[in-house]
């Protein structure tokens, strides 16, 4: 619940706003484990944890290659009419 508040209170910076998606994945997993721990196996805990580091290796991309762009990492500086 803090990250989606955060999320929803806090999106100046494009960091702040992954940082607020990677906690609530690990939210969902840690709730999807502990309701159904019995019926989820290892190997979907498994694919779940490689989809949440490709998800925040992608996302430091992405701001690594905006802040070399454009030299801030200000959400309110994406445009699609600069692409």
């Amino acid at each position: 619940m803090m990250a989606l508040l955060s999320l929803a209170f806090r999106y100046k910076h494009l960091l702040s706003v992954l940082l607020s998606l990677e906690a609530i994945t690990m939210s969902v997993f840690i709730l999807l484990f502990s309701m159904f721990k019995a019926s989820i196996s290892g190997e979907a805990a498994l694919v779940f944890i490689a989809l949440g580091a490709c998800e925040a290796s992608l996302g430091l991309s992405v701001l690594v290659s905006m802040i070399r762009a454009r030299g801030n990492d200000y959400v309110s500086s994406f445009s699609t009419q600069k692409c």
